[in-house]
C-alpha cells in the first residue's frame, strides 16, 4: 500500500547527509537524523533532551500517524533510548518533528553517550489508526474467558 507524505526538509544539513529512507527493501521504519550543530553529550540518567529531526510532515488524513521508536542497536549496545519511549505524531501536526532522546545507563557508569550531529539516532514508522465510536454501557454485551484477569491471570 503506497500513501503520499509530505515532508517538509527543514534542516538543508539533510541534502548532504541523505535524506529519512528506508535503509533496506523490507525495513519497516526512516531513520532519523540528529540534527545538531555539535557533538551532544548525554551523561547517564540525566535529564532526556530533545533534538530535531530536520524535517516537518504533512499527513492530513485521519487514518495514518506516525511513531519515533528508539534505533535497537543504539539502545542495547550504548544505552541511548527514548525519553518518552514511543513519540506519537498525529496527523494534524506539521511542525518539526524532536527525537526525546535519554541515556538509561546506571548513573554510576560513566558511560557518557556522544551523539554527532547527521547521527541516525531514531526511526519513525508510519502506522494506520482506528478511530472506534464509543458506546458506553452499564455491562458489557458478551462474556470473554479472561474476563476482568490480568497482571499474570494467564501465567506468569
Amino acid at each position: 500500500m503506497k500513501t503520499a507524505i509530505e515532508i517538509k526538509v527543514l534542516d538543508a544539513r539533510l541534502h548532504e547527509w541523505g535524506l529519512p529512507k528506508y535503509q533496506t527493501q523490507l525495513a519497516a521504519a526512516i531513520d532519523l537524523f540528529a540534527c545538531i550543530d555539535q557533538p551532544l553529550q548525554l551523561q547517564p540518567q540525566e535529564a532526556a533532551v530533545l533534538i530535531p529531526s530536520g524535517i516537518a510532515l504533512h499527513m492530513d488524513s485521519l487514518d495514518f500517524c506516525a511513531v519515533i521508536l528508539p534505533r535497537s542497536g543504539l539502545g542495547h549496545k550504548k544505552g541511548l533510548v527514548l525519553g518518552n519511549s514511543v513519540g506519537l505524531i498525529d496527523a494534524d501536526y506539521t511542525a518539526q518533528c524532536y527525537i526525546s532522546v535519554w541515556n538509561r545507563n546506571p548513573a554510576n557508569s560513566n558511560a557518557v553517550i556522544t551523539i554527532q550531529p547527521g547521527e541516525r539516532i531514531a526511526q519513525m514508522m508510519f502506522l494506520p489508526v482506528v478511530r472506534p465510536e464509543f458506546k458506553v454501557v452499564d455491562e458489557f454485551s458478551t462474556t470473554s474467558q479472561r474476563g476482568g484477569g490480568g497482571f499474570g491471570s494467564t501465567g506468569v
